[in-house]
C-alpha cells in the first residue's frame, strides 16, 4: 500500500492511504543501520510504502520504503549532535512566524531559517505577527524588516492571527499547497492555524512571563488536510535553528543578494571576507547589502554556535 505520513512521534506513524484511510505503523528496523544520519529515518510528509500485519487483535502497517523526497528541512537534533532531525518532507512552501518581542525573533534565527530552506529548494513566506500588540517604534522596526526581506525577494506579510487579520492572504498562497508552519514557541503558530481552520481546536499556549519565550504546546510535527484543499504541518516551536551540512564555500550561495553579486568578486572562490575587490563586501559598505545577513553570515562561516537570543 502507499501512503503519506501525517504523524510521527518518533516510534510510531500515523499514514494515511491513496485511499483515505489513516493507518498506525512502524518502520522495519534496517532503516535504522541505513547510514540515515538523522535521527528520524521517516519524517512528516514523506511518501511510503507499507503492509498491514495482524499483531495478536491489532492490526498493525509496516513501512518497507521512504519515497524519493522532493525537498525536507533539517535542522540539526540538539547542540553538540552531529545527527539531524528532518522536521517534514515534500513542502511547497513554509510560513516562517516572526515575532518582535514575546517572544523576540532576531535577524540571526531568520536568516539561518532562509538559508536552510534555499539550500533544500523551499520557498519562504514571512509572516510578521502579533501587529495588534506592538508599539510605533515596533512597527517602524517591522516596516523595516520586511523591506530588507522583501528587497532579497521574499514575500512578507503582516498579520494578526488572534484577530484574524489578513489571514485570508495566507489562505490563498495554501491553497492547494501542503505549507509548513515554523517559528519559535509562542510566535502564534497554532492560533493562526485556528484562525484559518476554526474546526481543528490546536492547544495554543500563554507566553511565559518569567522569559518571554513560549510554552512548548506542539511536541511532533503533525500535518492537516483543511476544508480548503490545502495540508499544514504544524512544528514544534524551534528555539535554536543550527544549519547542517553545508561547506563554507556554499553558504554565502544560499543568501540570494550575495549569490547575485558572486560573479563581480576578483576571485571566484570568494568567501567574502579579507579578500580584495569583493563585491559583496563594496555592497555592504554603500548599504546595498544590510548589515545584519553580513553579520548573520559570519556567523554561520565561523560556526558559531545559534544562539536566538543573541541582538538583533
Amino acid at each position: 500500500m502507499n501512503g503519506t505520513v501525517y504523524k510521527s512521534t518518533g516510534s510510531w506513524y500515523t499514514v494515511k492511504s491513496s485511499d483515505g484511510e489513516f493507518y498506525e505503523c512502524r518502520i522495519k528496523g534496517k532503516f535504522r543501520t541505513q547510514g540515515i544520519k538523522s535521527t528520524n529515518p521517516v519524517a512528516v510528509g514523506d511518501h511510503v510504502e507499507f503492509h498491514l500485519e495482524n499483531i495478536g487483535d491489532e492490526t498493525v502497517g509496516v513501512i518497507s520504503k521512504i519515497g524519493e523526497r522532493k525537498n525536507y528541512i533539517v535542522r540539526r537534533s540538539v547542540k553538540l549532535s552531529k545527527q539531524t532531525h528532518i522536521i517534514a518532507s515534500n513542502l511547497d512552501q513554509v510560513f516562517l512566524l516572526v515575532t518582535l518581542n514575546n517572544p523576540p525573533t532576531f535577524t540571526s534565527f531568520i536568516d539561518r531559517f532562509l538559508v536552510t530552506a534555499e539550500a533544500y529548494h523551499i520557498p519562504v513566506v514571512l509572516l510578521f505577527n502579533k501587529m495588534d500588540v506592538y508599539s510605533e517604534e515596533d512597527k517602524y522596526e517591522v516596516d523595516y524588516l520586511m523591506d530588507l526581506y522583501r528587497k532579497i525577494g521574499y514575500t512578507c506579510i503582516q498579520i494578526e492571527a488572534k484577530q484574524g487579520k489578513n489571514v485570508d492572504k495566507v489562505k490563498d498562497l495554501m491553497i492547494g499547497n501542503t505549507s509548513m508552519f515554523a517559528g519559535h514557541s509562542g510566535v502564534g503558530k497554532s492560533t493562526l492555524v485556528n484562525a484559518l481552520e476554526p474546526g481543528l481546536k490546536l492547544k495554543t499556549a500563554e507566553i511565559s512571563e518569567q522569559h518571554m519565550q513560549g510554552q512548548h504546546t506542539t511536541t511532533f510535527a503533525e500535518m492537516y488536510d483543511l476544508s480548503f484543499d490545502a495540508r499544514i504541518i504544524d512544528t514544534p516551536g524551534i528555539k535554536g535553528f543550527g544549519i547542517v551540512d553545508m561547506e563554507k564555500y556554499e553558504i554565502g550561495d544560499y543568501f540570494p543578494e550575495f549569490f547575485k553579486l558572486k560573479s563581480e568578486c576578483k576571485f571566484n572562490n570568494c568567501l567574502h571576507l579579507d579578500e580584495p575587490k569583493c563585491a559583496v563586501k563594496e555592497a555592504l559598505e554603500h548599504d546595498e547589502v544590510a548589515a545584519s545577513r553580513y553579520r548573520s553570515y559570519v556567523q554561520m562561516l565561523t560556526g558559531e554556535e545559534d544562539n536566538p537570543y543573541r541582538e538583533r
